[in-house]
């Protein structure tokens, strides 16, 4: 019998990012952009799967759309 392929919940993070980083949200819970905002840059780098070029990419993403990672402290 055939495997149907596995319905993943809509998200707009950018592929740029990569399959390691954009596992590594999925499973802390994000899936969308505005999800990010509620984390700072360090907490998500702290990811494994997430680096700094995933970060910049998420960075310039968010700024696009008028937002941001939570501020640090």
């Amino acid at each position: 019998m055939p495997q149907l392929p596995i319905q993943l919940p809509a998200s707009d993070l950018p592929a740029k990012i990569g399959q390691p980083a954009t596992r590594a949200l999925a499973q802390f819970g994000i899936l969308r952009l505005e999800q990010l905002t509620a984390h700072t840059e360090s907490e998500i780098q702290a990811l494994h799967g997430v680096g700094p070029k995933a970060i910049g990419i998420l960075r310039q993403a968010l700024a696009s759309h008028g937002l941001s990672f939570r501020a640090e402290g």
